[in-house]
C-alpha cells in the first residue's frame, strides 16, 4: 500500500508545494497556536462568569490545538530552513 503512495505523482507535487509553501511561512504555525491558545483563554474567562458545558469544551478543544499547533511549528522550523 504504502509503495503506491511513494509512487503517486500527485501526493508528491503535493508535499513539494506544501513544504515550500511552509518554507516561506516558517512561523505560521506558531502564531496560529498562539492565537488558538489566547481565544482559549478568553473562552475561559468567559466561562467562569457564565458556566457553560459547551463553552468549556471549545476552551478545552481550543487550547491543545493551539499547544500542538505551536509545538509541531517550533519542531518544523529546523527542517524547513530555520
Amino acid at each position: 500500500m504504502f509503495q503506491r503512495l511513494d509512487r503517486s505523482r500527485r501526493i508528491s507535487s503535493f508535499i513539494e508545494r506544501l513544504s515550500g509553501w511552509m518554507a516561506r511561512r516558517r512561523g505560521l504555525p506558531v502564531v496560529i497556536g498562539i492565537g488558538l491558545i489566547f481565544i482559549s483563554f478568553i473562552c475561559a474567562l468567559i466561562n467562569g462568569a457564565s458556566p457553560s458545558p459547551g463553552l468549556q469544551t471549545a476552551a478545552t478543544l481550543t487550547l491543545y490545538l493551539g499547544l500542538l499547533t505551536a509545538l509541531i511549528g517550533i519542531v518544523l522550523v529546523e527542517p524547513l530552513g530555520g
